[in-house]
């Protein structure tokens, strides 16, 4: 899960006029055990689809072997989702920023024994990946999908769906790119969508009366998501186009 909270900062090189970007933060580092099974896919897979982090520009057809549209996903989990969007979409490139350790080794281990080609994992902050990695319009998309609710009222300022963290992601989506937000906590699909709607690089993809998109048929459901619309739970999904 993604989350603003406790971790590296963001980019030294955030442009001056917005300073307080460098607070902000893509994740909360939480403890947890790799299984064998995923310490081994960091030894066999690891050098094959793990981009090392560097201040400097990353040669994406260097890295992936090809060119092809981009794909930046922000936080993956154990990585379910993200091995069946790629094999459902070969032709695009998906860079994943994940920092939890079990997560990235079950992806590698996924990518590794189902011969994914087209996944490359930063295990590092997004926001640096996107300043000193990527650039500005960079992106032919980005995926955001259950980030962490933190449902209090007292931590919502720890939400990474805030109007600066946005504004900044935005400018790394290339015109014509999209942005696109998932959530099963009504709240945040609320608080995100006026985000969204609140940036002007942005435009809403969707023409239904509450602007939610209909779940795009790339983003497979989860086991949680599942076990959440037999409960009665929504999933809300936000796809936005950069202008």
């Amino acid at each position: 899960m993604t989350t603003p909270e406790d971790t590296t900062t963001a980019s030294a090189t955030a442009p001056a006029e917005a300073p307080f970007m460098r607070t902000i933060k893509t994740y909360v580092l939480r403890a947890g055990r790799m299984g064998s099974g995923q310490v081994r896919a960091f030894e066999q897979f690891g050098p094959q689809f793990l981009v090392p982090y560097s201040a400097e520009r990353l040669d994406v057809q260097a890295a992936f072997g090809r060119s092809a549209p981009l794909i930046l996903e922000i936080g993956f989990g154990m990585g379910d989702a993200t091995a069946k969007i790629a094999q459902v979409r070969p032709d695009d490139n998906f860079l994943c920023c994940e920092v939890h350790e079990p997560g990235v080794g079950a992806l590698l281990k996924r990518c590794g024994e189902e011969h994914i080609d087209n996944i490359r994992i930063v295990r590092h902050d997004a926001i640096e990946v996107m300043d000193h990695m990527l650039g500005t319009d960079s992106l032919d998309g980005v995926h955001i999908f259950f980030p962490d609710p933190w449902h209090k009222s007292r931590h919502h300022k720890r939400r990474l769906i805030q109007s600066p963290f946005i504004q900044r992601l935005a400018q790394h989506i290339k015109p014509g790119g999209y942005l696109h937000l998932a959530t099963d906590w009504q709240p945040y699909s609320e608080q995100m969508m006026g985000v969204l709607r609140a940036e002007p690089l942005l435009v809403n993809t969707s023409t239904a009366a509450d602007g939610f998109a209909a779940k795009p048929d790339y983003r497979p459901l989860t086991k949680f998501e599942n076990r959440g619309l037999k409960l009665g739970h929504g999933v809300w999904d936000l796809v936005f186009r950069r202008v």
